[in-house]
């Protein structure tokens, strides 16, 4: 399996109803590092690392959101896997 790493960029009504912490519980059960953290425009920002499989799984999972969210969309720009994280973390 080959190893990749996700910018991601959400939009809509996606802070307030727990899209950062419930993004690390299902990037945890995915097995998928990185970080995710509320912008100032409040839309939620998040970059992942891990196996294809499991960041496109986590990906799809940002697109719904948690039960609370509106997500209306979903950027993604590929980058260079980088092996720069260790665990998910939840930015400030």
């Amino acid at each position: 399996m080959s190893k990749v790493r996700a910018h991601v960029l959400i939009s809509g009504r996606v802070q307030g109803v727990y899209y950062r912490l419930e993004t690390r519980e299902q990037a945890v059960a995915c097995g998928v590092t990185g970080w995710v953290r509320n912008r100032p425009d409040r839309s939620v920002e998040g970059v992942f690392e891990g196996e294809k499989e499991n960041v496109d799984k986590l990906i799809d999972w940002c697109r719904k959101g948690p039960a609370m969210a509106i997500v209306r969309n979903v950027q993604v720009a590929w980058e260079p896997y980088r092996h720069e994280f260790s665990q998910f973390d939840i930015l400030f």
